[in-house]
């Protein structure tokens, strides 16, 4: 099995064959792609196509994987010092006048870790992205510590990381793992990984696994006691470092890293909501952190600047889709996101607005940002929108359904055209996004959050706005519905529910019964009213931002809004009999 569109080679060194692919420009900046147990460089493929219109993208099969060749005899065929020679072999040869970028998985990333502390790589390596996979001497160390310094709290970590480590000690057993590997294991790993991990089908795992496996087995046996018990006291790294941690890697505690800017002073760390295997559930996120890494350390101008929001940890890399982003609570949600260093679809009808939001996106902290413009009431426009992001951009990991309208009247002089108009943008709007975009996330597997704009109207009754407060309150039911039926599949649902906010949706709201010129005078009026209220909308993007990181459910903004939501539960006559007073209109 071959990646798509890649020119491949044979790199000969220390008696074995390698098999190396390539992608992209040779006269880009190199990046190098190792793999991890047990797998091959096909692991890597939706990560480098992605990389490859900005880099040389190279990927080989380690010895005894894929279609490279395997030492003879295995025992001693698999040491750091033999990986390391590989290593150097495939650079010389995809990258002989330039050092090259760095970027492993899992033991991918422990070899990598020993490609960048040795001293003969010295200028070889221009940078290394570490994921899943920590150097055994930075390792060796950290045991020694917690054993030789002991508390409650290093104790804990130690175990909780022996226990983590278990299918290592099965790996040091004689003739086990291979009979495994190559019986019932082999035959059920592609399912388990599709279960556990939520991995997608694809062009991995390959055909090679059971055999991969067997032989790979010799990266622990020839590595781990040894160096573990003799850590070497120089392993720093002398090339820049990034650190990807999978907060829900079932094999490495993030506590690994606690001691990590000893051995890579400066490092840059992210964090991320995912499981081991982030090559293959997370590979937009990994490409966007990479190329950022890797043009900052080429010199290169970044595309964006570089983010410096409260929740970088948190959405760094995320993709974050917002309808109705052109202004108003939209636009500041989206340059929230941004500023978080999220990957940012900015959506609107009007195409200016949100090209507008997209390239002021760029400028605080967005690594990408786009612009796209739909009707979010057009049920196959929405389509498009969907299939199209998640072609090019990927799956969604945070969406927020932001677009609405604005209506007020009293309910015999709503029209059923009114009714229609406004329950096909506010609600129609909001069904469409989380039918098509929830729909992906769900499909992924990787969990993700679904944020509905709602408003206090939906718990507030009033004379003034039969429809529109019909169309929020069906947000907020449709939300706390979807959240009830997608909490299994680890995506969060939350209704925002905002209360005098100062934006545009005003004067452009509709007055149901009255002539042109008395809309005129009343959408002046409110914008007068909502003005001198002054809630600003950046606010409303903070409490979305944060309920995603919470998980909350319905969160009011606005004193207002928390105070109508407070007395629809506890006092709903008072409310009721509030919501008979004439609108100050």
């Amino acid at each position: 099995m071959t990646l798509e569109g890649a020119r491949e080679r044979w790199v000969r060194t220390g008696g074995v064959e390698l098999c190396v692919a390539e992608l992209g420009d040779p006269s880009r900046p190199t990046v190098i792609l190792v793999h991890g147990y047990p797998d091959t460089k096909e692991v890597w493929s939706e990560v480098a196509s992605r990389l490859a219109d900005r880099f040389h993208v190279v990927l080989y099969d380690v010895r005894g994987h894929g279609r490279s060749t395997a030492p003879q005899p295995l025992r001693g065929g698999f040491t750091l010092e033999k990986l390391t020679d590989d290593f150097l072999a495939v650079a010389d040869a995809v990258s002989p006048d330039r050092p090259v970028h760095l970027v492993g998985h899992d033991w991918g990333s422990v070899q990598s870790w020993e490609f960048v502390t040795v001293e003969r790589t010295v200028g070889r390596i221009a940078s290394f992205t570490s994921m899943s996979g920590p150097s055994l001497d930075h390792f060796g160390h950290w045991i020694n510590k917690r054993l030789t310094r002991p508390t409650p709290r290093r104790v804990g970590q130690l175990l909780g990381q022996g226990a983590k480590s278990w299918y290592v000690y099965l790996l040091h057993t004689p003739v086990l793992p291979e009979l495994a590997w190559r019986g019932p294991l082999g035959k059920r790993w592609p399912k388990i990984l599709e279960r556990v991990e939520k991995i997608p089908r694809g062009d991995y795992p390959t055909s090679s696994l059971p055999q991969d496996a067997a032989n790979g087995a010799w990266l622990y046996r020839d590595n781990v006691r040894a160096r573990l018990r003799r850590p070497r006291p120089d392993a720093y790294a002398h090339a820049p470092v990034q650190l990807v941690t999978p907060l829900g890697d079932a094999f490495l505690s993030e506590r690994l890293y606690d001691e990590l800017e000893l051995w890579a002073p400066g490092a840059v760390r992210h964090t991320l909501q995912a499981k081991h295997w982030i090559p293959r559930t997370r590979p937009d996120q990994l490409a966007s952190w990479i190329t950022e890494f890797v043009t900052t350390h080429e010199g290169e101008r970044p595309r964006s600047t570089p983010a410096t929001g409260k929740y970088v940890q948190r959405f760094g890399g995320q993709l974050v889709l917002v309808t109705g982003a052109g202004s108003g609570i939209g636009r500041a949600t989206a340059f929230a996101f941004a500023e978080s260093g999220a990957r940012v679809v900015a959506v609107d009808r009007d195409p200016e607005s949100a090209a507008r939001t997209a390239e002021l996106a760029r400028l605080i902290g967005a690594p990408e940002a786009w612009a796209e413009t739909v009707d979010v009431s057009d049920e196959q426009a929405m389509e498009k929108l969907a299939a199209k992001v998640a072609a090019e951009y990927g799956v969604v990991d945070v969406l927020v359904n932001n677009a609405g309208i604005g209506l007020s009247g009293s309910f015999f002089d709503t029209t059923p055209e009114d009714w229609k108009k406004v329950l096909d943008v506010n609600l129609w709007g909001v069904i469409h996004g989380c039918r098509l975009f929830g729909k992906q996330m769900a499909d992924r597997g990787q969990g993700g959050h679904i944020v509905n704009t709602a408003s206090a109207a939906a718990f507030q009754p009033s004379k003034a706005l039969p429809a529109y407060s019909t169309s929020k309150a069906a947000v907020l039911m449709l939300s706390e519905c979807l959240r009830a039926e997608l909490s299994g599949q680890g995506i969060g649902v939350s209704a925002i529910c905002p209360g005098l906010v100062n934006t545009n949706i005003t004067s452009t709201a509709h007055f149901a019964g009255v002539d042109a010129a008395e809309e005129k005078r009343r959408q002046k009026k409110s914008a007068r009213l909502y003005g001198l209220r002054n809630y600003p909308p950046e606010k409303v993007a903070d409490a979305i931002l944060r309920a995603v990181v919470r998980n909350q459910a319905v969160v009011p903004v606005t004193p207002e809004a928390r105070g109508a939501h407070l007395m629809s539960r506890f006092a709903p006559r008072a409310l009721r009999a509030l919501a008979r007073l004439e609108p100050p209109l």
